[in-house]
């Protein structure tokens, strides 16, 4: 069975030509970076969304769901193996 896209994947791209290759908002040159620091500092999206007119609230939604698969691959690399194996 073929593994599911990932929720944020029509909306996050990598492309080395936009911003050196940094994860952005499809579209946009807005990097995933920067929304996630704007909620770190101020989690009302609503006022996110005032600063940035072209994001919508399933960017920001993808934005999210991207930062929590970054951080889930993370915690999986970091797992250590099984003795023996």
């Amino acid at each position: 069975m073929a593994a599911a896209r990932p929720v944020y994947h029509e909306r996050i791209i990598r492309d080395p030509a936009i911003l050196v290759g940094k994860p952005v908002v499809k579209g946009t040159r807005i990097p995933v970076e920067l929304v996630l620091a704007k909620l770190a500092a101020n989690p009302d999206p609503q006022e996110l969304l005032a600063d940035y007119p072209r994001l919508t609230i399933d960017d920001v939604k993808a934005v999210l769901a991207y930062a929590q698969a970054a951080v889930e691959r993370e915690e999986r690399q970091e797992q250590p193996t099984p003795s023996g194996v």
